[in-house]
């Protein structure tokens, strides 16, 4: 049975793939953060990329960007 995550929880767990895809030099948009969380199969509910969007919006994640994060 899989764990059911607050709403606040998976807006953290989208930040955190959010920096590993980027710190990676991948490709770190909404649509890539939701495949990978799809691949978990842990996330339910499993946010829509439009709300992922919204979320990296809402904490800056959107913005040019150089260099990795700490």
């Amino acid at each position: 049975m899989n764990p059911t995550y607050t709403k606040k929880e998976i807006e953290e767990i989208a930040k955190i793939v959010r920096l590993e895809l980027y710190n990676s030099g991948l490709f770190c948009g909404p649509k890539a953060i939701k495949e990978r969380l799809e691949e978990s199969d842990e996330i339910n509910p499993l946010p829509s990329e439009s709300t992922i969007g919204r979320i990296l919006s809402r904490h800056g994640f959107t913005h040019g960007r150089t260099g990795n994060y700490q």
